[in-house]
């Protein structure tokens, strides 16, 4: 009895960041030290299969899967929401989009009555303008608010359709089966939005032709006025309001000269196709993933892989891959805390979503099993994580 008592007072006066995670059942997902994952799952669609790591002070990466509703109409549209939201500079914008962007886009998608890339853009929209919100609020007292932002990918599976829409570096990839060979093959579906590709760089560098400092060499990285290397995000209001780019705002984050257009976007690249019985998982992950791993290499993973746990495998094999680079031992690897964890690699963040063909063909009116479950450090609510912290641009 002693025992049960003492077992049931320690399971209360967990850090209440754990607690989510370490249930008895792995309804939730299970924590393994930096370690969040959820081996398998069911949704809409199929099934899936999730897993964050944890490399910095504070887990910048967040996430989140939605099956079921797409709307608030009870006709409707249904289907599956992955998002992907690799924050920088602190956790809270990523942490504002996992609360606040499937909300917009429910309500979206409820006024229109439909799924379209309209929807997506106006709940990136709103999304934005509603972290900016927060920024206006928080700057007379944490004005370093205005220099944290985020990646943002999002894929949504309805009606035999795949709408991805992205802002910044993340990636969601798809493995195709290609009948003459038995190969499986990686096709990228997002665009990616880093100064360190060159055609991102011009694109940048046309935006802004009166700006000969627009991209810059540093330390041999590209980029973005020498800041940050994504050129569109959520957030990073110093980028794109001019009224933020001032005192008490860190001198390393203001700039000079006066900018009279934003210098960062939050349009998402768009991308909308149908989905065919071939098509038979998509990868979404953070860049940390894919700094180790190539588009094949993960998909091959997958394939050659059990599905429970696969998105388990993908994380494993990326800090093998980051230890190897270290010339070190991967179990070596995870014994380093959290913070100098960084010095070796990202925060992490993969989905897996498997694709059954025959519920994918299936119309918007199928409801499935709803499903809602947010990866790695969802209990960070993001009232409660606008907290100080050192922040640095990415």
């Amino acid at each position: 009895m002693l025992v049960t008592l003492m077992n049931l007072l320690r399971a209360c006066w967990r850090p209440s960041s754990n607690r989510h995670a370490r249930t008895g059942s792995d309804a939730a997902g299970r924590q393994d030290g930096l370690l969040w994952y959820k081996d398998t799952g069911q949704h809409v669609n199929g099934e899936f299969s999730m897993a964050v790591v944890q490399a910095n002070n504070l887990l910048e990466d967040q996430c989140q899967i939605e099956s079921g509703p797409l709307s608030f109409l009870d006709s409707g549209p249904y289907g599956t929401f992955v998002g992907v939201y690799d924050g920088h500079g602190g956790p809270e914008t990523a942490c504002y989009i996992n609360d606040h962007l499937f909300q917009n886009l429910k309500r979206f998608a409820s006024e229109q009555n439909s799924m379209s890339a309209d929807v997506l853009k106006k709940a990136y929209e709103a999304t934005e303008d509603g972290f900016f919100s927060v920024v206006t609020k928080q700057w007379p007292v944490k004005p370093q608010i205005a220099a944290v932002g985020s990646c943002c990918l999002v894929g949504v599976i309805c009606g035999g359709m795949l709408y991805v829409a992205n802002v910044g570096d993340s990636r969601v990839v798809l493995g195709r089966h290609v009948k003459a060979t038995g190969e499986v093959l990686a096709v990228q579906l997002s665009a990616e939005h880093n100064v360190s590709i060159e055609s991102v760089r011009k694109e940048l560098q046309s935006m802004h032709p009166d700006d000969r400092h627009i991209v810059v060499l540093k330390h041999n990285v590209w980029r973005v006025k020498g800041l940050i290397q994504v050129c569109r995000s959520i957030g990073d209001a110093y980028l794109k309001k001019q009224e933020f780019n001032r005192e008490p705002l860190y001198a390393k984050f203001r700039l000079r000269e006066p900018f009279h257009k934003p210098i960062l976007s939050s349009e998402p690249s768009i991308c909308v196709q149908p989905l065919q019985p071939h098509d038979q998982f998509l990868i979404f992950a953070s860049d940390g993933l894919w700094e180790h791993l190539t588009n094949q290499e993960a998909v091959d993973i997958v394939c050659s892989s059990p599905r429970n746990g696969c998105a388990r495998k993908l994380i494993r094999a990326a800090l093998q891959a980051a230890a190897k680079k270290r010339e070190m031992r991967y179990s070596d690897l995870k014994k380093i805390d959290r913070g100098v964890r960084r010095h070796f690699h990202d925060d992490i963040t993969v989905i897996v979503v498997f694709l059954d063909s025959s519920l994918v063909s299936r119309a918007s009116t199928n409801r499935g099993p709803a499903l809602s479950l947010r990866g790695g450090g969802a209990s960070m609510r993001s009232n409660a994580s606008m907290r100080s912290n050192t922040l640095t641009p990415t």
